[in-house]
């Protein structure tokens, strides 16, 4: 049955229903008022402060102020004052490069650069077709000045390869020091070469791929490095991750798609603890090979995913020292409007099995620091020498069941064999057979390795 309702009361439930949605409305308005100008509070006296500071400068410093060099710091350093270790701000001028150097309208010399105890550069990698082959600077030499800027004066490898770049078509002056300690100086003009960032060769059985970062060019690079070494007979795989702080995080998912059976690779985790997934491998290239990448308290990031993900996909293991614990994801550089740029931890990096290496870094199963003297002659090994290496390429030999390398496996078992010696010699007279083989396997799969030392 149909009822009617009647004006007054239609009115009267119209009234109400407006009533209540004012009161809700007015409700959320108050408290997003109140929240609003407790932050404006905030702000006003943060901003109150810097003024402050401001004018008591200009009436008394000594020194004249650079208005620009003012706002970057003060910029540069509202960022450290956030408590993010990885956020960067990029001046204009900084920024400006950055994007230049990104599309290739700046480039270096074509050299890959390592500092030691001389306090010079040395270089470690010479690029085919670059400025630096062309003038005749070799792999061993030492880069002493840049223009009249002496290379002991800089801070790390990165401020020197700075000193290096340049616009296409430009000059630089470098002298350097041959392997024969005489000093040549040659202006070097910035011309475009091919740049690598993966580096492989076969150690005997073994394929050893070298990786030191990931961009653009590192995903077909490996796949092509991974297709020659099997081809080549290689029964396992050792990557060298050593000194790799990471680089683009898609590439590296996609670095770890070529390697890994299928599966989630990585989740970012945004701060109120909700996960993404972004990355996975969708396993059409998985390699069924054993795997062993070595790592150091350098590799970071990017590169810190791509060993997690071999370790607990492909079950590789990790060899050398514990990584640097970079388990964060940063924002692209956000461009401001006078044209400087920032950017920002966003992210934390989250692997596929929901482990996180942030602040701890990653174990290694196969431990081999270098000693101060191996550390002093590190520039001087080559893959067939260096001891770090080596221990991979032996761990990566025992995994697949392959023979000797150098001697290396020889070393291997003899250490071994003593060991498992001296551990049955001390078992229990009435000790069982099958519990004197245990003991003896154990100790053999333990410190089977150890002799590469």
């Amino acid at each position: 049955m149909n009822r009617k309702i009647s004006v007054g009361m239609a009115v009267t439930i119209v009234i109400l229903a407006m009533t209540v949605t004012f009161s809700i409305t007015m409700l959320i308005a108050m408290r997003l008022f109140d929240s609003t100008v407790s932050s404006v509070k905030e702000k006003e006296s943060m901003y109150n402060k810097v003024a402050e500071v401001d004018r008591y400068v200009r009436s008394n410093d000594y020194y004249t102020i650079d208005e620009t060099v003012l706002y970057d710091r003060l910029t540069a350093g509202y960022l450290l004052g956030t408590g993010d270790k990885y956020a960067r701000y990029y001046s204009a001028i900084a920024y400006t490069e950055l994007m230049n150097q990104q599309s290739g309208k700046v480039m270096g010399i074509g050299v890959e650069l390592g500092m030691d105890q001389t306090g010079y550069a040395r270089v470690t990698k010479v690029y085919d077709g670059s400025p630096a082959q062309e003038a005749g600077i070799a792999v061993g030499d030492y880069i002493t000045v840049i223009g009249d800027t002496d290379v002991k004066s800089l801070t790390g490898a990165d401020a020197v390869q700075s000193r290096l770049q340049g616009e296409v078509g430009t000059t630089v002056s470098v002298t350097w020091l041959n392997s024969e300690a005489a000093s040549r100086t040659a202006d070097l003009t910035h011309s475009g070469y091919t740049s690598t960032t993966v580096d492989f060769q076969m150690l005997d059985t073994v394929g050893y791929i070298k990786i030191r970062q990931f961009d653009g060019t590192t995903p077909s690079e490996l796949d092509y490095a991974i297709r020659s070494l099997t081809s080549d007979g290689a029964q396992s795989l050792v990557f060298d991750l050593r000194d790799n702080g990471g680089g683009v995080l898609d590439d590296a998912v996609s670095c770890i798609d070529l390697i890994a059976p299928e599966g989630t690779v990585a989740y970012a985790e945004d701060k109120n603890g909700n996960r993404t997934v972004i990355g996975s491998s969708d396993g059409e290239t998985a390699i069924d090979l054993p795997m062993v990448c070595l790592v150091n308290g350098n590799t970071a990031s990017a590169a810190e995913l791509f060993a997690a993900s071999l370790r607990t996909m492909c079950g590789a293991r990790l060899a050398g020292t514990a990584t640097m614990g970079k388990g964060t994801i940063q924002s692209s550089p956000q461009r401001l409007s006078d044209g400087s740029a920032v950017s920002i931890t966003v992210a934390k990096l989250i692997c596929g099995d929901g482990s996180c290496f942030d602040g701890t870094g990653l174990s290694v199963d196969v431990e081999r620091a270098l000693s101060a003297e191996e550390t002093a002659n590190f520039f001087d090994y080559t893959p067939e020498t260096d001891p770090q290496i080596q221990r991979a390429v032996s761990a990566a030999q025992q995994l697949s069941g392959t023979t000797t390398l150098g001697g290396v496996n020889d070393a291997a078992s003899s250490a071994a064999a003593s060991e498992s010696a001296d551990s049955t010699a001390a078992e229990p007279e009435n000790a069982s057979s099958e519990e004197t083989a245990s003991s003896a396997q154990a100790e053999t799969s333990s410190e089977a390795a150890s002799s590469a030392e």
